[in-house]
């Protein structure tokens, strides 16, 4: 099984380790530092994989193989934030499931009769397939090699409170790289910080002795970047960092593209590791991303991005079972919760949640299915064209102020038909779905647009937000009903009391009708949204 570390360091450019030892043994009566311990230094030898284009590197990406420490093994490094990655290992042996020998007597209920695995060690040169799976959206299919092998000699120093709990480790490092061709290696010193419960006062402190000690920062990021040199493009500017409503429209709308097609890279590693909420987030950036070409189309050719819309679509439509399936559980969870117990008859959370355990598993299985497809990495690759070649319109050049402004307004009219459609609709529950579905496109468009249209774009992101919510609750009460009648079918045939399904049903539709009830003065309300 994998384990993951989230990190929280700085690397600079090493002074003489001397000089390093004297400015740590300093910190000794600062941020809660009362002892400073240090071991010889150890030998860790790591070959890192990547493409034969490095792209993982490219994309702050990092998979190596360790020996040597107490972490040896396969390490896999994903971005997590600023300045921040997670981290995660398998060992360099792998579990072969077959028994040693029998479990002890008087062993725990549920350990008795489980073969303990012995180890067996992995090709030295194998990628392990879970971690190639998680980079499998930068890969896209191609081989992952050995592209450099680092030799570091490391010695560390611990900074301790007065309980002896690590606060951090400040590694002392000599570095030594060589590439697999068998070129010269070359070598350099680094200090390493890596803090493990202090504060990021405590960093900050560190930060200031290690300068005064003549240290810098890296001006590599990774011991991988310093190593591969000149193989690896010098840093852009930032994307979108100085967007006004003076800027080209289209680079106002591709800069939240590409927003969402870096999420969609950062979420796919967390979804295949069933990571809280990941879905949800890789699934709204698809939305958000489709949104995005759909309201712009007189910016970036609709057209040319209708096929790409709909491959958004299909996406966004395989997360959504397991999406859907989270929240309605949830729903239900707390729905039966509220319900005084007197009027609980039956094992209901228990079929509830048999219920959704099965569907979610299902829909797991889907979600990684489309993930594991060539239709996706395809869907990546059109991703990275439009980015690298859009379909431009004669409008894309003019300022964003002016050519974003309409295609915003008009969402939010589509919003007000689509709202003030629902009264006279013959199927309410469905015209109050498509409202939900105008108020999410009024909201992307005008989170599009917030870097040109400043107050009045965020002010419609927000009221379309707060409705988008309002309208969701709506559906979901819509889709819980069905769930509830199929479930009380299945109890009925199970000649287990239905009751508490029904007073159930009774509360969604109540909350559903209430909903519907506040509609007309919502829709009031949204013909005043200022343009």
């Amino acid at each position: 099984m994998a384990t993951v570390v989230r990190e929280i360091e700085r690397k600079y450019d090493s002074p003489a380790g001397t000089a390093t030892l004297d400015a740590v043994q300093s910190m000794i009566g600062v941020e809660g530092v009362a002892a400073v311990t240090r071991q010889d230094p150890e030998i860790l030898d790591a070959v890192y994989y990547d493409t034969a284009d490095l792209r993982l590197i490219r994309a702050r990406v990092t998979l190596r193989r360790r020996t040597g420490g107490d972490d040896a093994g396969w390490h896999l490094k994903l971005p997590a934030g600023a300045g921040t990655r997670d981290e995660i290992r398998l060992p360099l042996a792998v579990p072969t499931g077959k028994p040693v020998g029998k479990p002890a007597a008087g062993a725990a209920s549920g350990q008795a009769g489980t073969p303990a695995a012995t180890p067996r060690a992995r090709a030295s040169g194998t990628v392990p397939k879970e971690l190639s799976a998680l980079v499998r959206a930068r890969t896209r299919g191609a081989a992952l090699a050995p592209v450099v092998r680092i030799r570091t000699s490391r010695g560390l120093l611990r900074l301790l409170d007065d309980t002896s709990r690590i606060l951090a480790e400040i590694a002392v490092v000599r570095v030594s790289a060589a590439p697999p061709d068998g070129a010269a290696a070359t070598s350099w010193d680094k200090v390493e910080v890596e803090l493990v419960t202090g504060g990021p006062g405590l960093l900050k402190a560190i930060d200031a002795r290690l300068r005064e000690a003549g240290a810098r920062p890296a001006a590599s990021t990774t011991k991988l970047q310093r190593a591969l040199g000149d193989q690896l493009p010098a840093a852009g500017a930032a994307e979108g960092s100085r967007l006004t409503a003076r800027s080209p429209g289209d680079e106002v709308v591709l800069s939240y593209v590409r927003q969402q097609v870096v999420a969609i890279m950062r979420y796919d590693p967390l979804v295949r590791r069933d990571e809280p909420d990941a879905v949800h987030q890789m699934r709204v950036a698809t939305r958000r991303a489709r949104s995005a070409l759909q309201a712009f189309g007189q910016i970036i050719e609709r057209e040319r991005t209708r096929p790409l819309c709909e491959e958004l679509k299909w996406l966004a439509a395989e997360l959504g079972q397991a999406r859907d399936g989270e929240v309605l559980l949830a729903r239900l969870t707390a729905e039966l919760t509220a319900i005084p117990p007197a009027l609980v008859v039956g094992p209901v959370q228990a079929r509830i949640t048999g219920h959704f355990t099965a569907e979610l598993r299902q829909a797991g299985k889907t979600a990684l299915h489309a993930l594991d497809g060539q239709r996706y990495l395809r869907l990546l690759d059109d991703l990275d064209v439009l980015l690298a070649d859009p379909p431009l319109t004669p409008l894309a050049g003019r300022k964003a102020g002016k050519v974003l402004a309409k295609p915003v307004r008009r969402t939010a009219r589509r919003l007000q038909r689509a709202l003030a459609a629902v009264p006279a609709a013959e199927d309410q529950d469905a015209a109050i779905h498509e409202a939900r579905k105008a108020a999410k496109r009024a909201r992307y468009a005008a989170e599009v647009a917030l870097p040109a249209l400043g107050g009045k774009a965020r002010r419609q992101a927000v009221r379309a937000k707060k409705l988008q919510e309002l309208l969701g609750d709506h559906h979901d009460s819509v889709v819980a009903r069905t769930v509830l009648r199929g479930l009380a079918d299945q109890a009925r045939a199970a000649a287990e009391d239905t009751f508490t399904y029904g007073v159930m049903h009774e509360r969604q539709a109540c909350q559903a009708a209430e909903i519907e009830r506040t509609l007309p003065q919502v829709a009031i309300r949204a013909k005043k949204w200022k343009k």
